[in-house]
């Protein structure tokens, strides 16, 4: 073992393209290929464009002036990252359960200097209602191992926690799935999304699924009226926009999973890239825990990866962060494209989130030079870590981050 320190806005024609696009060529087997794009639209180009100047007004000085715990964000280990590879963990798409459960133990055993079952106590009690967020775009592919999902469940079920105590969650519900986020590979464990949508109505052009005759949209109750991220600018009128965002207009509310019925989350995210930045842990929780987020992406893109985490909603209950890098992806993200994936065969831990980032961005980096892919190093692709750094919510300063390597 080793120590060294490393380091939504207004829906343009592209965003058009990418649905027209998308309704001509739905089939089931191209399914998850076109969900992603109509999900994702073109986070790569809002990533290269998005920049600080004329910032859009949101909220975020409201929510600073909340008390924030003890043991809120950045953890019980700031600027602490865990990094363990193991080239024998897949090899392909085939991913080996048993090495996988051994990766993530020595891992948190790493993160915390302690045992599985005193790490359990650090983070939650036998009363916790712990929702694990995954990643699903890109089932099959690029999506949350199952086998990573697998080794967390068995250790808090191990530790005394019920599984019905357990959440496995994303925000849209038919992903998770297609992903294999099932009851039947997780009995007594709940899998929710935060909301449904009705893929095959940009197809059909029903929309009798998914909106009500008043108008509004099913999944309106299933968000917190009461807990909101503001931001000045509307969200498109179209009915696409509406199946996908659940509500227009300037707030992307949390949804009520997180706000009323969790009291700890643990964010499971994918290594993976959005242009010359990362789509990892802070975007996993940024843009999976409200709606209403894609006027958000050309004037805020990474910046509402450090606004939304300083809600109390997640700063105050998320307590471990997963990346998964079994299989891994350099470019044509944040959707799937096999022909950028590798065997990383790596996991990293943290509790905090934004070191993570820090860490695995600088890891991205190297590694799409490495493979040819023109970088640009642009401080805009890591200001939202340094943003975060600022509102004491993570370390982004890579001389402050214990990186420990296994």
């Amino acid at each position: 073992m080793k120590k060294s320190d490393c380091l939504s806005g207004r829906i343009d024609m592209k965003r058009e393209n990418a649905i027209h696009g998308f309704e001509k060529k739905i089939k089931r087997r191209d399914f998850i290929k076109g969900s992603a794009a109509v999900l994702l639209g073109t986070p790569a180009l809002w990533a290269q464009t998005a920049s600080g100047s004329n910032r859009i007004k949101t909220n975020i000085d409201h929510v600073l002036k909340i008390p924030k715990p003890s043991r809120a964000l950045p953890g019980l280990f700031p600027g602490r990252v865990v990094q363990m590879h193991n080239a024998e963990c897949s090899s392909g798409q085939n991913v080996r359960s048993e090495i996988v459960r051994e990766m993530f133990r020595k891992t948190v055993m790493t993160l915390t200097d302690s045992n599985m079952k005193n790490s359990f106590k650090r983070f939650f009690s036998r009363k916790d209602v712990v929702g694990i967020k995954v990643n699903p775009v890109g089932a099959g592919l690029i999506s949350t191992r199952l086998e990573v999902v697998d080794a967390l469940v068995d250790w808090l079920v191990e530790c005394g926690l019920q599984r019905n105590q357990i959440v496995i969650w994303d925000r849209f519900d038919f992903m998770l799935k297609e992903a294999g986020f099932t009851e039947e590979r997780y009995p007594g464990i709940a899998i929710e999304g935060l909301q449904t949508m009705d893929v095959q109505a940009l197809q059909s052009q029903d929309h009798s699924r998914w909106l009500t005759p008043d108008g509004h949209h099913v999944s309106e109750d299933q968000f917190d009226r009461n807990v909101y991220y503001w931001a000045d600018v509307e969200g498109p009128e179209d009915p696409a926009y509406l199946n996908q965002h659940v509500f227009r207009g300037k707030y992307s509310y949390f949804g009520k999973l997180i706000t009323q019925r969790l009291t700890r989350i643990i964010n499971v995210a994918v290594f993976k890239n959005t242009g010359n930045g990362i789509s990892m842990a802070t975007k996993n929780l940024g843009y999976g825990s409200i709606c209403n987020t894609n006027r958000l992406h050309q004037p805020l893109f990474f910046d509402v990866c450090t606004e939304v985490l300083a809600f109390p909603a997640i700063r105050d209950k998320l307590v471990l962060n997963i990346t998964d890098g079994i299989i891994a992806q350099y470019e044509g993200g944040p959707g799937p494209n096999a022909n950028f994936t590798y065997n990383h065969n790596t996991l990293y831990a943290a509790t905090d989130p934004f070191a993570l980032d820090s860490i695995c961005h600088a890891q991205m980096v190297e590694k799409r030079r490495s493979m040819g892919i023109r970088v640009n190093e642009h401080p805009r692709f890591t200001e939202y870590l340094r943003y975060a750094e600022r509102l004491n919510l993570g370390i982004a300063d890579p001389g402050k981050i214990d990186h420990i390597v296994i």
